[in-house]
This record gives C-alpha cells, sequence and structure tokens, in this order.
C-alpha cells in the first residue's frame, strides 16, 4: 500500500512551480508515488488559495488534476480532533489525516507543531 498523504494548502502551492525546490511533490503526486487524501473543505481552500495566489484558471486546473487523479482518496471526516488552537481553521487537515489514516501531513506551517503534543491520536507532519 502507497503511502497516503495529507498536503497543506502553502506546501502544495510551493510545489506547483517548476523551479521551487519543492515541485517533486507535485511531479511525485502526478506520477502515483502516494495517495493524496482530501476532503471538500481543503479543495475548496485550495481553489481559493492557489486563485488568490497566481490565478483562477490555474487553480481550477490545480484542482481539477487532483479530483481526476487516480490517486486521490476523498475523505468525509466525522470526528474532529480540534488539535491547533492557533489557527482552528489547520484543523480540516488534521482531520482529514486522522480519518484516512495517512501516514504524514505535509506542511511547514508551525501550528501543526501542536499535533507533536497529541498522545493520541498521533499524526506526523
Amino acid at each position: 500500500m502507497q503511502n497516503r498523504i495529507v498536503l497543506d494548502t502553502n506546501c502544495l502551492l510551493a510545489s506547483l512551480s517548476s523551479k521551487s525546490e519543492n515541485f517533486r511533490v507535485w511531479k511525485d503526486f502526478q506520477k502515483g508515488k502516494y495517495t493524496l487524501c482530501v476532503s471538500n473543505e481543503i479543495l475548496e481552500e485550495y481553489q481559493e488559495i492557489i486563485a488568490q495566489k497566481t490565478t483562477p484558471s490555474i487553480a481550477q486546473n490545480v484542482v481539477r488534476a487532483i479530483v481526476e487523479s487516480e490517486n486521490v482518496e476523498f475523505i468525509d471526516s466525522h470526528f474532529h480532533v480540534y488539535a491547533i488552537f492557533a489557527d482552528p481553521d489547520d484543523n480540516k487537515f488534521v482531520d482529514c489525516a486522522f480519518a484516512a489514516n495517512a501516514a504524514f501531513i505535509v506542511s511547514e506551517d508551525s501550528h501543526f507543531e501542536a499535533l507533536k503534543t497529541l498522545a493520541f491520536p498521533r499524526l506526523w507532519y
């Protein structure tokens, strides 16, 4: 079974440029090297933030590529962990990772440091 990950929006955005040192994350996704776990909330944030930072057309193409990919798992999080208090909006990624039994949350956001203090559920970022 390949690794399941949840990708924070800023990491996704940073991986889109072929000039970025993080471009490998996007290329590995396109090659099917991992399963990207997403929820509707996450997809909406991807669309909104990528459109703000680039163009609506680019955002639409990225989200379409994700939705149409065979290595995407759509997660409906029924349980909410409420692990990140500094930025509660980040909890959508934690909830998705927990529900998907993801191996990793890929993020450079310091708010995810709060996960290191959880005894359960054990989530890695």
